[in-house]
């Protein structure tokens, strides 16, 4: 029987690193000098460059942008038309020799074959959500790459787009074969509902040399660079091990998990009733879909922005928004394109309302696509999520890995869990502990004008909790005018305060 050393790498001399490495060709800037550290990501010697396959992170950039330029330039002299079945299954490859040829240009790396897979089929995946050919091309290509350092224990490398819009992640050969089989129900559903945490991916590519392949894929970033996330978590809805290790929190923009957020934020993140219940629909509809696809161990990417702290930080002249945060290589606002076109159904919000804001508008800075919420401090926060990780099925190496842990620990607290269950978890640990609905919406009373003057009658909402969500303002919270003399009828006036992005406002003459 074959079992995977990288479920007993605890016990065996063979290190997971060990375990994934492969012995790959080279191709332009890869070098023999390489400390292996993870998977197929490594870091060179000498320079300190990130490498993959023993290809150095420059390369790869410009052989991504190389292909991309060619493939969409070849797309766009294709007829639209609708996507068949077939069109899932087509692979497209063109050749990049060094030299240059008659439908490519010259380059200074080695010769590499550029593949794209579905082509069609991406292409009017891209359209659906309001992007066009030459802003696909521009965002990836006019400007250099920007890689994320802080990829994470998959081994995989991860670029973002200059602009902010596009997450480039290098995947596995089981992922890539995997998406390709998902692609046509999970691009159904998608299509029929655009409320939804899933990642949007729009295009699956290969760079091939040497009869070795690096493959990638192009998704919707759920987290941009322009806003400073002072806390980030990866949460599974599982217990066991689900803590930050001490070298990730070493880090400068360190990803916490599951059992950080239960120590960090024991009261979870305060959301409207709507927002709260727009939510929980959504990820309950994702999880039922991840089910039906018997997919699991994915995660909930959670970016945490807190107004008030940035607030704080401005007035007191420290760090800059773009040197503080949790978002690697920030960019100030001002540093944006003027005209960025940002993809449709891709924030925050619109990924849980199911609406899309104009092609061509921005967002405002207090707002950025994230959803409003508080923590039990009552202090405004912006919060980004996604759902990630979607490309593992639970096939029977997972069944094995499963079955081993559970030996040693309690089955149902394990991240890697059948799809059925996984799924029930992770939808109950983020409806009912990570967010919640705030406990006191509105501040209301009732009041009564008789002739002793206005008097409250009966406060409908008076917990402590009230105050501290006014944020220090104790003029919003509802007090006893004063007495007026005046006859009459009863009269019952009602004091509301509503909870909204950028703060509370008040809409009665009595809040004053």
């Amino acid at each position: 029987y074959f079992f995977p050393c990288s479920l007993f790498h605890l016990s065996l001399p063979l290190s997971l690193s060990s375990c994934l490495s492969l012995s790959v060709s080279q191709i332009p800037g890869s070098s023999q000098s390489m400390k292996k550290t993870i998977g197929h990501r490594g870091v060179e010697t000498n320079t300190g460059e990130t490498t993959y396959k023993k290809t150095t992170s420059s390369a790869l950039k410009g052989a991504i942008q190389l292909g991309i330029t060619h493939t969409v330039g070849s797309l766009s002299q294709k007829a639209e038309r609708d996507v068949l079945m077939q069109d899932f299954v087509v692979v497209e490859s063109i050749f990049f020799p060094s030299e240059g040829s008659n439908l490519t240009p010259a380059h200074h790396y080695s010769d590499f074959r550029f593949k794209t897979y579905a082509p069609i089929a991406f292409r009017y995946f891209r359209e659906l959500f309001g992007i066009r050919p030459d802003d696909y091309l521009y965002s990836l290509c006019n400007d250099g790459l920007i890689e994320l350092s802080n990829s994470g224990a998959s081994g995989s490398l991860f670029y973002v787009s200059s602009d902010d819009e596009f997450i480039i992640k290098t995947v596995q050969h089981k992922e890539a074969e995997f998406l390709q089989k998902l692609l046509p129900g999970y691009f159904m559903n998608l299509n029929q509902n655009k409320r939804t945490l899933l990642p949007k991916f729009y295009g699956l590519y290969c760079i091939q040399a040497g009869g070795k392949n690096i493959r990638l894929v192009v998704m919707n970033n759920l987290l941009p660079r322009v806003v400073h996330m002072h806390h980030k978590y990866d949460m599974k809805g599982s217990t066991y091990k689900r803590r930050a290790s001490a070298k990730e929190r070493d880090k400068t923009f360190p990803t916490f998990k599951d059992l950080d957020f239960i120590q960090d934020l024991p009261d979870g993140l305060l959301l409207e009733t709507d927002n709260y219940n727009a939510l929980s629909k959504t990820i309950q509809r994702d999880c039922l879909l991840l089910q039906s696809f018997k997919i699991m161990d994915y995660s909930l990417l959670v970016g945490i922005h807190n107004l008030e702290q940035a607030s704080r930080e401005r007035e007191r002249g420290g760090r800059q928004m773009g040197d503080s945060g949790g978002s690697e290589g920030a960019v100030t606002p001002d540093q944006r394109r003027p005209q960025a076109q940002k993809s449709l159904y891709c924030t925050a919000m619109e990924s849980i309302q199911g609406e899309a804001r104009g092609k061509g508008a921005l967002e405002s800075e207090d707002h950025m696509g994230g959803i409003p919420a508080r923590n039990s401090k009552g202090e405004r926060l912006l919060v980004f999520i996604g759902i990630i990780d979607i490309l593992q099925s639970y096939r029977f190496i997972k069944k094995l890995e499963h079955s081993w842990k559970a030996l040693v620990h309690d089955g149902d607290t394990v991240s890697v869990h059948r799809p059925g269950f996984y799924a029930e978890r992770f939808q109950q640990f983020m409806c009912n502990t990570v967010f919640k609905k705030i406990p006191c919406k509105t501040a209301v009373c009732v009041w009564i004008r008789g002739r002793l003057g206005i008097v409250p009658l009966v406060p409908l909402f008076t917990p402590s909790f009230c105050s501290g969500m006014q944020s220090g303002r104790p003029d919003l919270v509802p007090r006893t005018p004063p007495l007026a003399g005046g006859s009459g009828d009863a009269e019952a006036n009602f004091s509301t305060s509503s909870l909204g992005s950028t703060g509370l406002t008040t809409s009665s003459p009595l809040l004053q």
